[in-house]
């Protein structure tokens, strides 16, 4: 901690009386002000001296910054010195001693840096039109900002300040408080409820429901409008206007518990953000209706008596639609109000809907998914949608700029290429026979329709087309972007990914594999026990620990009796040891998987199952959790995905089963395959997350003539899995590879085997290497 006397040559410019204050405050001001802050600290003091209003005004800045910086933090410091100076030329040194002597009670008020700041700015604003109000204002600063929010004294006074502008007489009576009008206009600037006297009933509230603390901060509601700003969340803070007045039958306090419990619930239960890409503004709108509605169900949940909170500022009613936010605010009270009965289909469609769901509430997909479907709907009610003007009208809910998360563009390195995202629209039969346009409508069309159920022929009622025609169903389709390294641009949608159902295979092809390579699983056996958690380990000779070891207790005692230097490292400290990884293995599935190694009759494809097998023994002895997928392509609308085991499943017949049917056909578009293998592992709550790639070639599609492009889409994700702490190495099956494979995964991040058929021995060994 910096101490007084290393300022001696600048506090020698002070008077007595400003030393005299600076040594009573310099203990508080260390405490509170960082060393950077200590320098401005007194910089300011230096800037206080050089207006030359007298000794005065700098003891009253060196004995009220520190508690100014104490309220609203050290940053406050240079903005009471600029506002300081800025007004010496507008009024006297006993004025610019009432404006920096009155700031503590200011900040503590208001609570909050920008307030501050907007509180100083007002005042410079009255130095200017009625400079003799400001001192007798100040004078009664801590009983008007008792009664009045930073925009109500601010109108207070300058609705002085305009009625007085010519009298003096009337003016000075009206800023001290001693003029009917002045007490007048004090009653009805008067809010009911301030933040600043409830703001820690208001803390211990929330923490009193969800056992954590919340960061709430005050916004200047009603400084330009009397109607206020609507509560938001940005960051870790929530932001609630300063004040509030009771509402119908509603007091200010409970009014304030409504606002921050739902800010709070948005905090609490939503686990990521909702991507806003390819959405308009009424999907949004859609969606943020639905987000709210989860988290307070799920906080109604946890307490059931907070329902009782939100309830009655819910006034909708059913009737005649006059606007969307009108439809809006009857669906949110449709969800809320179990007794609430609606006319519209709209809002039975949309509680429905979301009841029927309660499964899935605790998922935040949840909202887009019925936030979208629900949004396509909306056409029907023949209402035009207003970003502006239809809002719901809930009192308490804040403006949902928290739930979103939009894409970020650096502007200097990449180009961003914003094509119409392709909505996926459901239909019965009747939909599809009467409206559809082409039936050939391809993965470009800006939007595909999807028949909801098996369609079957009039003839055969029993056998669907898509047995007929022996397909499979398809998953939802993943679009993923695409990195073009010659016009340094990424290519959203560019990329999709269907994940197709594995066929299951010969079981007992995987057991003749782990019986083939019995030598190797003996092998594997001291590597696994090696690799195996060692639960719970005592480490003995420690200077402090978890309990007393009375062996070396015994010795260091004896020693003392023999006149020698203990060992004071008398403690044991136990240690848990657990792994904590999670691994996905990814396999190239292209056509060239299907050639026959050199010099046998197995083909890639088979050692590559044989290994995978092999590896799948190994992790599922060891415990970590793991899955197996694979891919082909042909071309970037069809990347086949398939989950021949998953995270969460169990490694048993079916899954073996899977793994034994594995064929090989088409192409090899790596990066498409990559991404979407980091979303399934994006998913897990291991620390450590491992992608372990066997490929028999570089990316090659049959739509990109470029040998380097698929290359650099794929160094591109990569690189993206690694900005999510994702760990990808390769194992290659090309003996040519080196040339391109270590640009795209790093130089340490791939194996080359020459020899294939040693691919079964070399995989277990090369997991258990990476993952010590």
């Amino acid at each position: 901690m910096k101490r007084l006397e290393d300022y001696a040559e600048l506090l020698e410019v002070f008077g007595e009386e400003s030393q005299a204050v600076l040594q009573s405050n310099w203990q508080e001001a260390a405490r509170i002000f960082s060393p950077a802050g200590l320098d401005q600290y007194l910089d300011g003091a230096m800037g206080m001296r050089s207006l030359g209003k007298g000794d005065g005004l700098v003891s009253c800045y060196l004995d009220a910054v520190p508690h100014v910086a104490r309220e609203v933090g050290e940053d406050a410091v240079w903005e009471l010195v600029g506002a300081v100076m800025k007004m010496a030329s507008k009024t006297s040194g006993a004025v610019l001693e009432a404006v920096v002597s009155t700031s503590p009670t200011a900040a503590n008020r208001l609570a909050d840096l920008e307030l501050f700041k907007s509180y100083l700015g007002m005042l410079d604003r009255l130095l200017a039109q009625v400079p003799r109000a400001v001192r007798p204002m100040l004078e009664n600063i801590d009983q008007l900002f008792g009664y009045l929010t930073l925009g109500g004294l601010r109108r207070w006074a300058l609705w002085g300040a305009h009625a007085h502008r010519t009298d003096f007489v009337a003016q000075i009576a009206y800023f001290s408080l001693k003029s009917p009008e002045a007490l007048a206009m004090l009653q009805q600037e008067r809010k009911g409820t301030l933040f600043v006297d409830i703001q820690r009933r208001l803390r211990m509230y929330l923490r009193a429901l969800w056992g954590r603390d919340f960061f709430l901060r005050p916004t200047s509601g009603d400084f330009e409008e009397r109607e206020g700003y609507r509560p938001f969340i940005e960051g870790v803070f929530i932001h609630i206007p300063d004040a509030y007045d009771d509402w119908e039958d509603i007091d200010g306090m409970t009014r304030y518990r409504a606002v921050a419990a739902h800010a709070a619930a948005h905090m609490v239960y939503m686990s990521k953000a909702i991507s806003a890409e390819a959405l308009n503004p009424e999907q949004m709108a859609v969606i943020g209706l639905f987000e709210d509605a989860r988290v307070e169900a799920l906080a109604m949940r946890a307490f059931p008596g907070i329902r009782a909170i939100w309830l009655p500022f819910h006034t909708a009613v059913a009737g005649p639609v006059a606007s969307m936010g009108e439809l809006f605010s009857r669906l949110a009270r449709a969800i809320i109000d179990p007794v609430y009965e609606d006319d519209n289909a709209w809002v039975r469609e949309g509680r429905q809907a979301f009841m029927e769901v309660e499964a899935r509430w605790d998922d935040p997909q949840l909202s887009w998914d019925l936030g979208v479907r629900l949004a396509d709907k909306l056409r029907k009610e023949k209402v035009t949608y207003h970003a502006r003007t239809d809002i719901p009208d809930v009192l308490y809910r804040d403006d949902n700029r928290y739930i979103w998360e939009f894409e970020e563009i650096d502007w200097e390195h990449e180009v961003t290429l914003l094509p119409g995202a392709q909505v996926r629209k459901y239909v019965s039969v009747m939909e599809m026979v009467n409206e559809i346009d082409t039936e050939l409508a391809g993965d470009d069309a800006q939007e595909v329709w999807v028949l909801q159920s098996e369609l079957f022929p009039y003839e055969d009622m029993g056998v669907s087309y898509n047995q007929m025609e022996g397909k499979e169903p398809l998953s939802d389709p993943f679009h993923y972007a695409e990195w073009d390294y010659q016009i340094q641009a990424s290519r959203p949608y560019w990329a999709t990914v269907l994940e197709r159902r594995p066929r299951m295979g010969d079981l007992n092809v995987v057991r003749e594999v782990l019986e083939k390579y019995k030598p190797v699983s003996s092998r594997l056996k001291y590597l696994i026990e090696a690799l195996q958690p060692q639960g719970v380990q005592r480490l003995r000779k420690q200077e402090d620990g978890d309990e007393i070891d009375m062996e070396a207790a015994l010795r260091a005692l004896v020693d003392i009796r023999m006149g020698l230097a203990p060992d004071t490292r008398i403690h044991m400290r136990t240690l848990r040891k657990v792994r904590d990884l999670g691994v996905l293995v990814l396999m190239d599935l292209s056509e060239s998987t299907n050639d026959k190694v050199y010099g046998s009759e197995d083909t890639i494809l088979q050692l590559t199952r044989d290994a995978t097998a092999l590896l799948a023994d190994a992790m599922n002895r060891i415990g970590d959790p793991f899955a197996i997928h694979g891919f082909h392509s042909d071309g970037r609308h069809d990347v086949a995905y398939y989950r021949f085991k998953d995270f969460d499943e169990a490694y048993g017949d079916e899954a073996m089963g899977r793994i034994a049917g594995m064929t090989g056909k088409f192409s090899t578009r790596m990066g498409a395959a990559l991404r979407h293998a980091g979303h399934y592992l994006r998913q897990q709550r291991q620390s450590k997350k491992l992608l372990l790639v066997i490929t028999d070639g570089e990316p090659a599609d049959i739509d990109v003539r470029d040998p380097q492009y698929l290359r650099y889409d794929a160094k591109r994700a990569v690189e993206e899995l690694q900005r999510d702490g994702v760990i990808t190495y390769c194992l290659s099956l090309d003996p040519h590879a080196d040339e391109y494979v270590s640009r795209i995964f790093g130089a340490r991040n791939y194996q080359v085997i020459d020899h294939v058929e040693r691919l079964p021995e070399r995989l277990p060994m090369l997991y258990a290497g990476l993952t010590q």
